[in-house]
Parts: structure tokens; C-alpha cells; sequence
């Protein structure tokens, strides 16, 4: 068996990299999570949550994945029979879809061809559509880990606005939260989906839904069974920074960390950040000659980049590649994108060297697998830095 030397390069969409400081930060001993110490804890990552999700409502943390939240969610909101219209903007919403039509509930689903995001157009036509205002919610997810797709928010709230609907808005910021700006509040999202191991730069394991009052009137009123995802539950104990059931509370250090991270480095140059390095991967891609897979410029992904292979060439055999010679991990292709594109994380704990690493480990890996593609997309990448820093 052969030894690695130095550190892996992990520049998949998610689980992104850990910090150290956070890894210190959750490197403490499990306490009473119904004594004053964890009080204090409880209180502090609840009310720092709002920050990072630019609310002054509730954030309820579930330990769970987003798969979780994403129920949690349907669960309060919706009711079996409801009407709800989505987007088939890549593979996560495709099993967000699957996930409300084992509830029962009845999906219009938009198909695209996953190069575009949710059309704020075509959100308006549908709900004006909707004499009877039957869609009982527009469920859109932000940032398409799969594509390197960013649906625009704000532009949807105003489309439904005009169309003076009252759906709910639902929004899953699994991969966006903390890496692409998302204004729970200013965008007049009911219901942001989130989870830990993305812009929040810690290991997988936590869910987080923040709500409107909107949305926590309609949880008062459905009838879907709920337990262990239920707002209420949750809220009552969270009102004195306890949980109704035991907590992830190792996890919940370093989300204390990480927002600490996040508010100190100031939300709008964390966007600012990931926009520049987003930037000068395209710029590396324009460099070899290869398609990004994103058609809209106003989508691009502060987060991650998809690539679309040259015809006749895999993109497994390729990371395959990469992770064997140079101990690199890219996304892979998913659903209907398996083999077709590869996808290069940008996000969390990224800044401009780590990406000029990652973007010279994909250009080497482009000639040891014999990939047809240009040379200099790393000279490109680092002349979009260079004028980035110049302005």
C-alpha cells in the first residue's frame, strides 16, 4: 500500500472541508444537555443561526441531514392532496419531488434540461394561472449541487408577488447557505432548508429550518403526522436553549465556531469570496476548452462548477485519475449528468490558494488521463485572481 504525503484535497460540492478551529471547537466533552452550561450554548447557536440565515424568525436545528430538514418541511407545511409546483432543476430537486409524492402530495413539476434554473417567468404564469389557488406552495431550490446551477430567489418572491398568490414559499439552501447569499427575510422565503457539512464547513449531521410566521401559522393548521420533526416541539424547549430530545452537542460547538467564523470574516465578503473563486474556475474551464454546464450567466454557482466531459470521454475514468495520482476528490456526474460532467467545490473554507491548487491538480489531471483539452487554464484562473484583487 502506498503512503500519501501531504493533505487530501476534498473539492466535492459538500461535505466541504472542516476548519481547524472548528475540529478544536468541537473537541470537548459531551456535557448535561439539560444543565446551565448547555443553556448557554443552546442560546448562543440558535440566535447566531438568524444571522447566518438573515432572519429574525426561528431556525429549528434537527440533528439530521438536509434529507431531514426537507421533511421537516413538507411535514409542517403541507397536507396529503395539497398542490404544490417545483422545478426539475437537477437531481436534488428531482428527490425533493419524490420525497412530497410519498406524503401525498401532488407535484406540478416543471422539466428543464438542468442547465437553468427555476424561470421566475414561468412562476408567474402558473400562479396566475391558478384562479382557485390551489398551489399550496412554490418549492425551489437555491443552489443545484448537482448542476452548479443558483435558481435567483429574490426574482421568484416577486414573481409570486405580482401574481398576488398566497403559496408558501419553500426554498432549499442545502448547498447555498453561507456561500451564496440567501435573505430568508428581505426575499420573503417561509421555509429555508439547510444542513451542516456545506457553507457551514462542518461534518455532516445537522438539519436546519428557518420559518416564517406564515409558515409556522400553517403548521398549526395541517394535518401530516409529525413527531420528531415537529416545529412546535421543537420551539417550546428551544425558548430557554434546550432541545426535546438529545442534541448533537458536539456538533453544536463547532456550529458555534463556524458562525463565529462567518461574522468575522462578515457575510458580504464571504459571498464576495466565493464569487471570485467561482469566477476564476470559469475562467480555468474557458482556459481548456471545456463547457461549463450552466447556460445563464445570472446562475452561476458561488459554490461549485459542473464541467461537461468532450464527447467520448468519461468522467469517472477521470477523477478516478486525479484521486489516484494526485489524492484529489471531485464531484461526480448524478442522476441523468452520471459519466457527463465532473463538478469542482468552491465553497467553505476555500480561499485563493487552496483553489489554485485544486484547478492545477485538474489540469494535470487533464493530461494524465488524456482528456483533449487546452493548456493555460491555470494561468487563466490565477489572471482572474490577479484582476479581482486589482479592483
Amino acid at each position: 500500500m502506498s503512503s500519501r504525503i501531504g493533505r487530501h484535497f476534498l473539492h466535492i460540492p459538500g461535505p466541504s472541508p472542516v476548519p481547524e478551529r472548528v475540529m478544536r471547537a468541537m473537541n470537548m466533552p459531551v456535557i448535561d444537555h439539560r444543565g446551565p452550561d448547555f443553556k448557554k450554548l443552546g442560546e448562543e447557536v440558535l440566535e447566531g443561526c438568524k444571522a447566518v440565515f438573515q432572519t429574525d424568525g426561528p431556525v429549528v436545528i434537527y440533528p439530521s441531514s438536509g434529507t431531514g430538514a426537507w421533511e421537516a418541511t413538507i411535514a409542517n407545511t403541507l397536507n396529503a392532496g395539497d398542490k404544490v409546483l417545483m422545478f426539475e432543476t437537477g437531481q436534488f430537486a428531482t428527490l425533493w419531488r419524490q420525497m412530497a409524492a410519498r406524503w401525498g402530495v401532488e407535484v406540478e413539476f416543471v422539466s428543464t434540461d438542468w442547465r437553468r434554473g427555476a424561470d421566475p417567468a414561468i412562476v408567474e404564469a402558473k400562479l396566475s394561472e391558478d384562479r382557485s389557488k390551489a398551489i399550496r406552495a412554490v418549492m425551489v431550490v437555491h443552489n443545484e449541487t448537482s448542476t452548479g446551477v443558483t435558481s435567483r430567489i429574490a426574482e421568484i418572491r416577486k414573481a409570486i408577488d405580482r401574481a398576488g398568490h398566497p403559496a408558501l414559499f419553500l426554498v432549499d439552501s442545502i448547498s447555498g447557505l453561507g456561500s451564496a447569499d440567501l435573505r430568508h427575510d428581505e426575499w420573503g422565503i417561509d421555509v429555508t432548508v439547510s444542513c451542516s457539512q456545506k457553507g457551514l464547513m462542518l461534518p455532516p449531521g445537522l438539519g436546519f429550518t428557518a420559518v416564517s410566521e406564515k409558515a409556522l401559522a400553517a403548521s398549526r393548521s395541517n394535518t401530516l403526522p409529525r413527531s420528531y420533526w415537529d416545529w412546535a416541539e421543537m420551539l417550546k424547549p428551544n425558548a430557554n436553549g434546550f432541545f426535546p430530545y438529545t442534541p448533537a452537542t458536539t456538533l453544536l460547538y463547532g456550529l458555534r465556531e463556524a458562525i463565529a467564523m462567518l461574522r468575522e470574516e462578515g457575510l458580504p465578503q464571504v459571498f464576495a469570496r466565493h464569487q471570485r473563486l467561482a469566477a476564476a474556475t470559469r475562467a480555468a474551464a474557458q482556459g481548456w476548452g471545456l463547457e461549463v454546464l450552466c447556460q445563464e450567466p445570472a446562475e452561476y454557482s458561488p459554490v461549485l462548477t459542473a464541467l461537461m466531459m468532450p464527447d467520448g470521454t468519461g468522467a469517472d475514468v477521470f477523477r478516478k485519475v486525479v484521486l489516484d495520482r494526485f489524492d484529489m476528490s471531485l464531484g461526480a456526474g448524478l442522476g441523468k449528468l452520471t459519466d457527463k460532467v465532473f463538478r469542482i467545490g468552491h465553497l467553505g473554507e476555500t480561499n485563493d490558494l487552496t483553489l489554485m491548487g485544486a484547478l492545477s491538480g485538474v489540469e494535470m489531471g487533464l493530461h494524465a488521463a488524456h482528456i483533449p483539452h487546452q493548456r493555460g487554464g491555470v494561468l487563466a484562473a490565477m489572471t482572474s485572481l490577479r484582476s479581482a484583487l486589482d479592483d
